[in-house]
């Protein structure tokens, strides 16, 4: 698919092909072409020019959501191309414009937000390598640190130290890149780069060192906060948090697996659950939450009925929610604005097919994206889902992995499929006559993969064809097996994956030391 360039922009892929003769030449340019020449280099990965257009931006604001986003000149989204070469150049750039001492243009820029950039599982720039947002996270605070080390060495214009320009960023901290960002933030007052943290994500991170940088971020400007996996933060950890910091503007909220375990509640525990509702009552623009792996039942209500706003998007897989929990979901003021649910690894059709389908046909006119992983759908539930999802006309994702159907009840079901008009991805399960006979559900890791391959992608590419001879070509369908891709995840699996095997070898460790006792 080509998208159509207007001539200006034509003219400036021209001009900045010939990165030498761009870079010489920038001093005579208008300000207003910076923004297309910034698309038009960042299009064609030249690095320098990018380099050169940053260090002398003329402009007020530096905007790299609307900066790559469609344009006039080109309607091509370029926000989630995460291409190493110019993001490294665009930094550099921000730095050295800070300590361009003659540039011809006066320094007028005030903000720039570079939380517009989308980590996306293919990418399509030339030099294949991306910068994801741990990358970016290190390579600004080292730029923020490196800034203030040759400021206070060097002989600076006095005009230098009056520069203050915020830098909005979605910050993600693990363990590795630590020390780094508290320094930068620590600094952040001397520093005429000011890291704005907008978005937080923690992982592989002890409690101390997470309750530590959370306040050197500033929690009243963050907006989106996520803890995940080896952050291990228990529910009086979360009733601290909440107590001793406020976050007014926060939006989306992703707390690690086993953060609650109702099944060893005290009456002071109950009493905790309260405080933490209350306080998520609080903040009044939460729309989002995450919960999953937690053990909830029956306390749904006591935790989501005091949030004032509704919310948008709710994830409680694997939560272990009752009866009770789908009936306050179904009829709650939340059921009618849920664009994005995920209630995998609850057994649907068997604990409360009537319940979960007035959710459905509650929060039908709204909902873009539906995971049902691992729900026991069966043949027989095909006919009922497809009543359900009938009105679903807004639906933009349905993920079903790990369900028991089979190649036919597929193929009914994909049929069925092609009429949601706005649908774009589907993720379904290997089909059940693809494993050996006697497979139980949910199926474990170890046999996950033991299918017959090849009748697999038989029935995958009848499933295309499907798609296809219904003109659904913009249908993307897969099965991923190990979960959907996640960026955060693929970035840092080295590190997590080295935190693994420690966590397990200490464990080891002590389970011999305790045996030796015995002994």
């Amino acid at each position: 698919r080509t998208t159509m360039k207007s001539l200006r922009f034509i003219s400036a892929e021209a001009f900045v092909s010939n990165a030498e003769f761009a870079r010489r030449s920038l001093g005579a340019v208008a300000h207003d072409l910076f923004p297309l020449l910034f698309k038009a280099s960042y299009l064609l990965e030249q690095g320098e020019v990018l380099h050169d257009l940053v260090e002398n931006w003329p402009l007020f604001d530096f905007n790299m959501g609307k900066l790559l986003g469609a344009t006039l000149d080109y309607q091509e989204d370029l926000s989630h191309r995460t291409c190493s070469v110019c993001l490294e150049s665009c930094l550099t750039g921000l730095r050295d414009y800070v300590l361009n001492q003659s540039s011809p243009y006066m320094k007028k820029l005030k903000v720039v937000d570079l939380t517009g950039i989308k980590d996306v599982e293919v990418q399509l720039c030339k030099c294949k390598k991306t910068m994801g947002r741990w990358a970016r996270t290190q390579l600004l605070s080292k730029l923020c640190s490196e800034l203030l080390v040759y400021l206070q060495q060097a002989q600076c214009n006095p005009g230098t130290f009056e520069i203050s320009i915020n830098v909005l960023i979605d910050l993600f901290v693990t363990e590795r890149n630590y020390e780094l960002v508290v320094q930068a933030l620590l600094k952040k007052c001397s520093c005429p780069l000011k890291i704005c943290c907008v978005a937080f994500r923690s992982d592989n991170l002890t409690l101390q060192k997470f309750f530590y940088i959370i306040k050197l971020t500033d929690p009243s400007l963050l907006r989106k906060l996520e803890i995940v996996h080896n952050v291990h933060l228990e529910m009086e950890h979360l009733e601290i948090l909440f107590n001793s910091m406020h976050f007014p503007l926060l939006m989306s909220l992703t707390l690690p697996a086993r953060t609650f375990n109702v099944r060893r509640f005290t009456a002071t525990d109950e009493q905790m659950l309260s405080t933490i509702g209350e306080k998520m009552g609080e903040m009044t623009q939460l729309t989002e939450l995450s919960m999953s792996f937690s053990i909830l039942t029956g306390r749904i209500q006591k935790l989501l009925s005091p949030l004032k706003t509704p919310l948008k998007m709710l994830d409680v897989s694997n939560c272990s929610l009752n009866h009770a929990d789908m009936a306050y979901l179904a009829n709650s003021f939340h059921a009618n604005h849920l664009e994005a649910l995920d209630l995998s690894g609850h057994d649907i059709p068997e604990l409360y097919p009537s319940t979960f389908f007035k959710l459905l046909s509650h929060c039908s006119s709204v909902l873009r994206s539906l995971t049902l992983e691992d729900c026991n759908i069966q043949d027989t539930h095909v006919n009922m889902l497809i009543l359900g999802l009938s009105p679903c006309q807004k639906l933009q994702e349905f993920k079903f992995v790990g369900n028991p159907l089979s190649s036919q009840a597929l193929k009914h079901l994909f049929t069925f499929l092609c009429e949601l008009p706005m649908l774009k991805n589907v993720e379904f399960p290997v089909p059940r006559d693809c494993y050996p006979i006697g497979i139980t559900y949910p199926i474990d890791d170890a046999s996950l993969c033991r299918f017959d391959h090849q009748k697999y992608e038989r029935v995958a590419e009848e499933l295309n064809l499907i798609l296809l001879q219904a003109n659904r070509e913009d249908v993307k369908a897969s099965t991923p097996l190990f979960g959907s891709y996640d960026a955060a995840v693929q970035e840092t699996n080295n590190e997590l994956g080295a935190y693994l095997i420690k966590s397990f070898k200490e464990t080891l460790e002590k389970f011999t030391t305790s045996f030796s006792k015995m002994s």
